[in-house]
């Protein structure tokens, strides 16, 4: 099976999208100064980025799994499974080093309120002092919350249907065998 067609490949492009765009957040994030309300939201849009980007590696990581126990029926060799294992793991890694240095900043030299307010946003906890403007931000996170489970959604069930075309397939050349062992059997009688 050629890299375009693997589905290794697909899904790994996908995710390598959505790391080039973390890390343009988490650039623009660094260079967001410490004080405006901006860098907490970009704060925000990384660290879930980051928590889907992991979830979608791991995802990959046991697909990667499923092909080592047998290599030869999908068509890979030991050199192609580290090659795989390797991304996936790299992968990872500079995404928790992102995710270290956002949560890192958080807590270094800002104030114990800031924090809270991360927090409290995080959890979708209400806070005491909220104005218009945040629940505005609150209504447009729940929106993009919304839109990436949406996402994440219409992913699987995409999966699904290649694996119920593949099942379909399947059972019509079980099918196709059957009349074919019933014909040789009406051919000996």
């Amino acid at each position: 099976m050629s890299s375009a067609q693997d589905p290794f490949y697909i899904v790994k492009e996908e995710i390598q999208d959505s790391v080039d765009k973390l890390l343009s957040s988490f650039h623009q994030w660094e260079r967001t100064p410490k004080e405006a309300g901006e860098q907490w939201r970009l704060s925000k849009d990384i660290l879930s980025g980051c928590e889907s980007i992991e979830w979608q590696v791991d995802e990959l990581d046991k697909t990667i799994a499923v092909a080592a126990k047998q290599p030869a029926l999908y068509g890979i060799d030991e050199a192609e499974l580290d090659r795989r294992r390797r991304w996936t793991s790299n992968t990872r890694t500079q995404i928790r080093n992102v995710k270290k240095s956002v949560v890192g900043n958080e807590s270094n030299g800002t104030s114990t309120s800031n924090v809270n307010g991360m927090r409290r946003e995080l959890l979708r906890l209400p806070n005491a002092q909220s104005n218009d403007k945040s629940n505005q931000y609150l209504a447009q996170d729940n929106d993009d919350f919304i839109s990436s489970e949406s996402d994440r959604q219409l992913l699987l069930i995409r999966r699904q249907d290649e694996e119920l075309d593949e099942l379909s397939a399947s059972v019509e050349r079980i099918g196709d065998v059957g009349l074919t062992i019933h014909e040789e059997l009406l051919a000996h009688v």
